[in-house]
């Protein structure tokens, strides 16, 4: 079992956590352990390595400041994420935020949400656990950073997955502080446009009948969802950022829609309106705002803001870059194994003596390292599934950035034996 660290001292908020955990957590195969106490903050920060960092933020016992100079200044401490909670009756998210921009700061959830969002907090970062190490990765390994969801038609989780890829941008200064939230929700409302109405097939019509009648979306997406091949459909979200700009793409499996017709009906329409307000939303904040001619996909630009430069990562940033597409095969079994390669986007099937063994995504952060560390030939044939990005990394590079960030050869160990311990599962099972 993995540990994830839970830094709180408060009993209520404890017992929020331990409804949330008992509801939809015990799945999960983590332990969480609670610490409150500066000292065993540090030594278990420092020696027990957790993967995940669960942060009261509004806890008198634990100040932030201290936390997060101690992160800063040691850089062993960097292989977790946080998860923020705070009291917003009392606080301001956006200055959280900021007290913890040195941190690698996920998420921030309200106290209201922890009994309904965490453990899906938790469960979405630790199954694209690629997001724990994004900002170093990006920070000294190489210029881009980018990430992709296969979200289901829950429209109460959308917000979560809005949050992630946004507040990286806003911990890493590239968009403003109060930009935050409008983009967040900006593209909260696309993704829940494109469950509601792409996916699900809801039209304007009926929206306006079940609201008008008492009801609720949420309520109207779960009786769609009882069709097997609607529950089936898939939201895709991706985003990529440059040294200039990140660009977001929504796409849905529905049959999409007219959007000069929908952008018509909703040009006099007030902004919070239950009718049209993702693309409202979206063109408000966005610098690029277009659609595929079909209607189901949208690609959202946003510009980075001006005045503050940022320093070119040195790692991996001059590595080839690779784009896969479906079919393409990455390296064969027998190969020699002379490159690492570091998986931006994708999914990829493994393959050994001629059948398919097993599945590489983005949450394994590497394929192919145990032939490049060991000498040895490739073990089995890799393909790409989807359109797909690689970086390929040589020798010389890796040896040179882990001289330079000593610090990752616990994270690669790590990874090894997360790997190593599913392969014996896969086997004993």
């Amino acid at each position: 079992m993995g540990l994830i660290a839970f830094i709180n001292s408060q009993h209520e908020v404890l017992e929020r956590l331990r409804d949330a955990y008992q509801q939809h957590g015990q799945r999960l195969g983590y332990t969480i352990r609670m610490i409150s106490s500066e000292q065993r903050i540090q030594e278990t920060l420092n020696y027990d390595l957790p993967e995940l960092v669960i942060l009261n933020c509004a806890d008198p016992q634990v100040r932030l400041s201290s936390l997060a100079e101690q992160v800063r200044t040691d850089s062993w401490l960097h292989s977790f994420g946080i998860i923020g909670l705070f009291d917003g009756s009392r606080q301001n998210e956006d200055e959280i935020a900021e007290q913890l921009r040195e941190l690698n700061l996920l998420v921030l959830l309200d106290y209201s949400r922890i009994r309904s969002h965490l453990m899906k907090c938790v469960s979405i970062i630790l199954g694209n656990r690629q997001l724990i190490f994004q900002r170093e990765v990006s920070s000294h390994f190489t210029d881009r950073m980018s990430g992709s969801f296969q979200i289901d038609n829950d429209t109460l989780a959308v917000p979560i997955y809005a949050g992630i890829p946004v507040t990286n941008l806003a911990q890493m200064g590239l968009i403003q502080p109060q930009d935050k939230l409008k983009l967040q929700l900006a593209l909260s409302e696309l993704i829940i446009n494109a469950v509601e109405h792409g996916n699900c097939g809801i039209t304007y019509e009926e929206k306006t009948a079940a609201l008008e009648s008492g009801g609720s979306v949420v309520d109207l997406v779960q009786e769609r969802c009882q069709d097997v091949e609607i529950a089936l459909k898939r939201v895709r979200f991706s985003w990529e950022s440059d040294g200039t700009q990140t660009t977001f793409t929504i796409r849905d499996d529905g049959d999409g829609f007219d959007v000069a017709a929908v952008r018509e009906k909703t040009r006099t329409q007030d902004l919070y309106s239950q009718h049209g307000r993702g693309i409202h939303m979206a063109e408000t904040i966005a610098d690029e705002l277009r659609y595929n001619d079909q209607g189901n996909e949208v690609t959202m630009v946003i510009r980075h803001r001006e005045g503050e430069e940022r320093q070119a990562p040195q790692g991996f940033s001059g590595e080839q870059t690779l784009f896969p597409q479906p079919g393409d095969v990455v390296f064969r079994e027998g190969e020699r194994g002379d490159f690492l390669y570091y998986i931006s986007s994708g999914h990829f099937s493994v393959h050994h003596g001629g059948k398919q063994v097993g599945s590489i995504t983005p949450a394994d952060i590497f394929m192919g390292e145990m032939s490049f560390l060991l000498n040895n030939l490739r073990s089995a044939t890799v393909i790409a599934e989807t359109d797909a990005k690689l970086i390929k990394i040589t020798r010389k590079a890796f040896v040179e950035v882990m001289k330079q960030y000593p610090h990752y050869g616990i994270f690669l160990s790590k990874l090894l034996a997360r790997k190593l311990a599913r392969s014996n599962e896969a086997r004993s099972s």
